[in-house]
């Protein structure tokens, strides 16, 4: 939502075949427009109830002077398009792969978080030209070596038409539960959920048929095993893990990572963070990216 990004960074909108894509760029002061050869980035976010390009707005501002840089709202989430459907991977694999063809001149970077990381793991084997290197934040299908991690409720109780409405209501809807959720489960330290954090969740939650991304991914619609996929991996990728992630903890991590070390060019853990550094120790991951992008990245200047 444009209300809770950086200041300079402005919306812009383009077409995919499932409806409008937001996404969010800078446009005025402080920042200055790139010149056409820096790399692009493009940050996505996670999937979740009251997920968006938000949960990046706290990293990509530390990259807009020497790169181009992207952040869209995926479709059905934040304010882009909420068509009501059945949710699959393929839409996601599809609409982040038309963004790319219509915001790039491919291959970019990608910056990606948990299950949106690992569907960019699965583009990038489809379509290994749209990729110039993955930065990974505890990548995860969820359904990792056939152990389902992500799904909290019992599926009858998810997939009945009344109960998942209210499910959605009493979970995503309200400041309080919104808060609570951040604080129990996708943070390590409470203290660091600021108002604004909450807000901005609360906000794209409560977007007009926003639940229905939302319970695709509760319901376990959108889970795969990663495992079978990142073999096949040759883009140059790294890997960050906040060391006390819940649902899908550090270990899964190295696992995963050392089924294509060739790929995988580097893995750090994160002290004291939990599924979401990046929204958490912002300043550690933009540190860490830094370092990175030096070695693998062609230089901004």
């Amino acid at each position: 939502m444009l209300q809770f990004q950086p200041p300079g960074f402005g919306q812009q909108v383009i077409e995919t075949s499932l409806g409008s894509m937001v996404y969010y760029t800078p446009l005025a002061t402080p920042w200055s427009s790139p010149v056409d050869h820096v790399p692009t980035l493009i940050f996505l976010h996670n999937f979740g109830g009251g997920a968006s390009a938000y949960e990046w707005s706290k990293v990509y501002p530390a990259f807009a002077t020497n790169y181009r840089v992207l952040a869209p709202d995926l479709i059905g989430w934040g304010q882009s398009a909420h068509p009501v459907r059945d949710y699959q991977i393929a839409d996601y694999l599809t609409t982040i792969a038309q963004f790319i063809h219509q915001t790039c001149r491919p291959p970019v970077a990608a910056i990606a978080s948990s299950l949106t990381a690992a569907l960019t793991i699965r583009l990038a084997v489809q379509q290994p030209d749209l990729f110039q290197a993955l930065f990974l934040v505890c990548p995860s299908g969820f359904d990792d070596f056939g152990q389902s991690a992500g799904r909290r409720l019992p599926l009858q109780l998810i997939s009945s038409p009344i109960l998942d409405r209210l499910i959605y209501t009493l979970g995503a809807e309200n400041e309080l539960a919104v808060r609570n959720f951040l604080q129990q489960f996708l943070f390590v330290k409470p203290e660091r959920v600021s108002q604004e954090m909450v807000e901005a969740y609360l906000t794209s939650a409560q977007q007009p048929n926003a639940q229905y991304a939302a319970l695709a991914f509760l319901r376990g619609d959108l889970y795969f095993d990663l495992a079978l996929y990142i073999q096949q991996l040759k883009t140059p990728t790294v890997m960050f893990w906040g060391e006390q992630a819940q649902f899908t903890n550090i270990n899964l991590g190295r696992r995963l990572a050392q089924l294509n070390p060739s790929a995988i060019q580097g893995f750090e853990g994160i002290a004291q963070t939990g599924i979401l550094p990046h929204l958490e120790m912002p300043e550690v991951i933009i540190g860490l990216l830094q370092q990175y992008f030096r070695s693998i990245l062609p230089s901004p200047d």
